[in-house]
């Protein structure tokens, strides 16, 4: 983005991507004006039509200005009407122009009709700053190169560039004085045990940058004290040592290596959790673990009736087009990732062999597990069911919430991704629905976020990752 002196009184024109990625993107500007250009109503027109996701927020959007704009007259439309939560100082104005002249030596399309609208209001405007709003980086850039000012818009995201998404981990290595977990923290402790669970009451100064449902560990490997935050105030903690599911107490025949691994396991096993949410490169384990826990509640311990294993169907190179058959067999191209664990965790040690390959175990295990898209979603109630989102940053925060909002009784969901693997248009590491995800819950004590970093696959893919 080009650096951008701006006045106190400013423009913001809205281009149509902006409205389509935040239908409530009017109201996010405060005190400012909000414009949108005729060429924007237009585009939308064309979006309305159809079922896709496109098509529903075109027609909201549109059923919002139809809102605003249902209570005035006409003259107060040319005036600007004042959109709610601004404090009535913020203004919605439409931009029409019956001789506009378009760019030279630029073809007349949406894109050169919007830049020749903004530029034109420009002109007409020197008390103010003008600011074209746009998600679309290459309209952005033609802008800077026409002298036009404008910006992506901001509002969407959930950290800035330069934070990063929490990791849900704090380590404490022995520093080299020598000084441990608690020298480190500097609180006084009270250990007691309730329920066959041990509890470690701390007071005083807590860190700044801890969070309800934090995993406290004093070593990424061979820790001796690993606990989960369960209860935090700036003066006081409540942590509770996590299960060890590194030797004999497996879960479904998964062992952890490290203490991520090891939260992940306690978090997925754990019934005061309702939502997981688990970061992590390609090869960490992330399904594996999850399906593990999955498999494990569902048909030892039965806690849940079904598995529901779902995720966003965005292709990472050409679509291969239409696919014949169920809702099922149209997602069995996606669900490669849910074979190949499930061929892994049926695999005998000793002799190679995977009963997975074999009828009788597929028929037992598929009447626990369905494969759904997310298309369908809308509407249900998932009772008793371990629902787990994959490549859940492939989904946009209005995507995920409509998922998660599926939850009923007995339901625990887990959303696996990882945001350095986008696929869909317009999504960022900071704005898509995983991100969203994890910094809305970050807080709430049912909720709990593991970023994974030892990649399990191989030397290759481990070299993969830091190499490519």
């Amino acid at each position: 983005m080009v650096r951008i002196d701006k006045k106190a009184n400013r423009l913001y024109v809205l281009d149509t991507n902006v409205l389509i990625h935040d239908p409530a993107a009017l109201y996010q500007f405060e005190e400012h004006d909000v414009v949108i250009p005729m060429t924007v109503l237009e585009e939308l027109d064309k979006h309305k039509n159809g079922i896709r996701e496109i098509a529903r927020t075109a027609r909201q959007i549109s059923r919002t200005l139809s809102e605003l704009t249902s209570e005035v007259s006409f003259d107060e439309i040319q005036r600007g009407i004042p959109l709610p939560g601004t404090g009535q100082t913020g203004r919605l104005r439409f931009l029409c122009y019956n001789d506009l002249r378009p760019l030279d030596h630029l073809d007349d399309t949406p894109d050169n009709r919007l830049l020749a609208e903004t530029c034109r209001l420009r002109d007409e405007r020197p008390d103010a700053s003008v600011i074209l709003v746009s998600k679309d980086i290459n309209l952005r850039v033609k802008a800077a190169a026409l002298n036009v000012p404008v910006e992506d818009y901001l509002n969407d995201r959930v950290f800035s560039d330069s934070d990063a998404m929490i990791d849900g981990v704090k380590v404490y290595t022995p520093t080299r004085d020598g000084k441990s977990l608690w020298e480190a923290l500097n609180v006084e402790v009270q250990v007691e045990r309730v329920d066959h669970h041990t509890f470690y009451e701390l007071s005083g100064d807590m860190p700044e940058d801890w969070h309800v449902g934090m995993l406290v560990s004093d070593s990424d490997n061979g820790a001796d004290f690993e606990a989960i935050v369960r209860e935090l105030t700036p003066r006081s903690a409540r942590l509770q040592l996590l299960t060890n599911y590194r030797h004999h107490a497996g879960v479904w025949g998964v062992h952890a290596h490290d203490s991520r691994q090891n939260f992940t396991l306690n978090l997925l096993m754990d019934p005061e959790i309702d939502l997981v949410t688990i970061a992590g490169n390609a090869g960490t384990g992330k399904t594996f673990m999850t399906l593990a826990a999955a498999f494990q509640q569902t048909l030892d311990s039965k806690v849940f009736e079904r598995i529901v294993f779902t995720r966003a169907p965005i292709p990472m190179g050409e679509d291969i087009g239409f696919l014949p058959g169920t809702e099922e067999e149209k997602m069995s191209p996606w669900m490669g990732a849910f074979h190949d664990n499930m061929d892994n965790l049926l695999r005998d040690e000793k002799d190679g062999t995977s009963s997975w390959s074999e009828g009788a175990t597929r028929q037992l295990i598929g009447s626990r597990v369905q494969i759904r898209s997310p298309t369908f979603m809308r509407g249900r109630t998932l009772n008793d069911t371990f629902l787990i989102i994959d490549e859940a940053q492939n989904f946009t925060p209005k995507q995920l919430k409509s998922l998660i909002s599926r939850a009923g009784r007995n339901t625990k969901i887990v959303c696996l991704g990882n945001v350095g693997q986008i696929d869909t248009p317009y999504l960022t590491a900071n704005t898509c629905g995983m991100a969203a995800v994890v910094e809305r819950f970050r807080d709430w004590a049912h909720a709990g976020h593991v970023t994974l970093k030892s990649v399990e696959r191989s030397r290759l893919a481990l070299a993969a990752e830091d190499l490519l």
